[in-house]
């Protein structure tokens, strides 16, 4: 029996928001999550990014509180919707607006890196929903700009990602604000201990809804890998980007810097292309965005603050310029790409110091990555050989070394924590 949105108890004004973006059956995690919602049930969702999540908690928290409606009240929102980066928090909220169109409910999203002004405002207007950084939302509660005595209802998206951010700490301040009688939901891709730990300290009883294992790659994406001399980086993957299979291309990079420059490389040697990382403003990394999701540029540079944030439709190629040193990342990478039922594929260029990444990486989904031997030779091919680096185990992500040592260490972990959610 094919299960239909309607099929869900959904509402006839959600219904038809549905159909005009052309949602006909429900994913796997919205056929299993909503009627949990729907019946009042905190949830814990694993899932891996591109899975119809937004929609999964969205629809029943629209549902629920057009079927209570209340008056906006200046500065107390009655739904808040958590998140780790601001271009997940624009995508959140571009959702929520457009599956309740026909419900007259009031959202805002919430971040940092922005003048705080029109957030304010928008708040002392009256909000059913808020979709927000936990930087800037912790800001405008230590001014009393929110509060979230009447929060009945409370969502923690990408809860792995904000444990890699530093996050966690003040997300148990937020929690600690909110009402004891609520309805919780996190949704994360993975379960490290200290996500298993933080889904205990918020929810209650809840029901939990696994669409896929842990940490597994998309089926549809084609992996390839190439190994390549570090100085010969750019010059690869500016030739690789030459084949016109490659439609749209997101790169990846470990560094803001480093993005910047393999942009700029990749403009010197013909191929458009824009940055995307968390020293741009905010209206640059939307116009990058744009220019990307309209096709003005077909290759997008981003470091892992876009692993997550980027839902745009039509990614041939993820391309992994350097492997990132948390094996998680690979995962929710490479998921920018075969969205929506199509193809995809990946290709991670490695240096000698990265084949230890490359292990972690096969480990954790269980598949070695194919040999590339199609990638045209580096140019210019009269360039000396450049010397090979000193095969060493690098430095692991600080994530993988979070809460050991002694109090001292956590404490610093903390403070670095704090530093990086201001940037978010």
């Amino acid at each position: 029996m094919t299960v239909s949105f309607s099929s869900l108890g959904l509402a006839e004004p959600i219904l038809r928001a549905l159909a005009a973006e052309n949602y006909v059956v429900p994913t796997p995690i919205q056929a299993e999550a909503i009627p949990y919602l729907l019946a009042g049930r905190d949830l814990l969702g694993i899932a891996q990014t591109g899975t119809g999540k937004t929609a999964a908690f969205a629809l029943p928290i629209l549902q629920q509180l057009a079927a209570n409606p209340q008056p906006p009240r200046r500065n107390e929102p009655r739904a808040l919707i958590l998140t780790p980066t601001r271009e997940l928090a624009i995508q959140i909220d571009d959702s929520v607006r457009a599956y309740g169109r026909h419900l007259g409910l009031r959202s805002a999203v919430i971040f940092g890196g922005v003048n705080q002004h029109r957030q304010v405002e928008a708040l002392r207007r009256g909000l059913d929903i808020v979709v927000a950084t936990p930087g800037r939302l912790l800001d405008l509660m230590e001014q009393n700009h929110i509060r979230l005595d009447r929060a009945s209802v409370l969502v923690l998206d990408e809860a792995d990602r904000m444990l890699d951010l530093g996050f966690i700490h003040p997300i148990r301040k937020i929690v600690a604000r909110l009402p004891k009688d609520r309805q919780s939901l996190l949704f994360s891709a993975t379960m490290p201990r200290e996500i298993e730990q933080l889904a205990q300290f918020i929810l209650r009883d809840p029901a939990r809804v696994e669409v896929t294992p842990q940490a597994t790659t998309v089926e549809r994406i084609e992996q390839r890998v190439l190994f390549v001399a570090t100085a010969d980086k750019r010059d690869a993957l500016a030739n690789l980007l030459k084949d016109p299979a490659i439609v749209r291309a997101l790169v990846f990079t470990r560094t803001k810097h480093g993005a910047d420059r393999v942009a700029h490389h990749l403009d010197r040697a013909g191929v458009r292309s824009g940055a995307i990382h968390g020293n741009k403003s905010q209206n640059a990394r939307q116009r990058a965005l744009a220019d990307f999701r309209d096709g003005h540029i077909r290759v997008l540079v981003a470091t892992d603050i876009a692993a997550r944030g980027i839902d745009i439709d039509g990614i041939t190629h993820v391309v992994n310029f350097e492997l990132p040193n948390v094996p998680e990342s690979y995962v929710h990478r490479i998921g920018r790409t075969a969205r929506a039922g199509a193809e995809g594929v990946a290709i991670s260029l490695c240096d000698p110091s990265e084949r230890v990444f490359l292990r972690d990486i096969e480990k954790l989904t269980r598949q070695r990555l194919t040999p590339d031997g199609t990638v045209p030779a580096v140019e210019p091919a009269d360039r000396p050989a450049s010397p090979q680096p000193h095969h060493h185990r690098p430095t692991r992500h600080k994530a993988n070394r979070r809460f050991q040592g002694g109090p001292q260490k956590q404490h610093r972990h903390a403070h670095n924590g704090q530093d990086r959610q201001r940037a978010v």
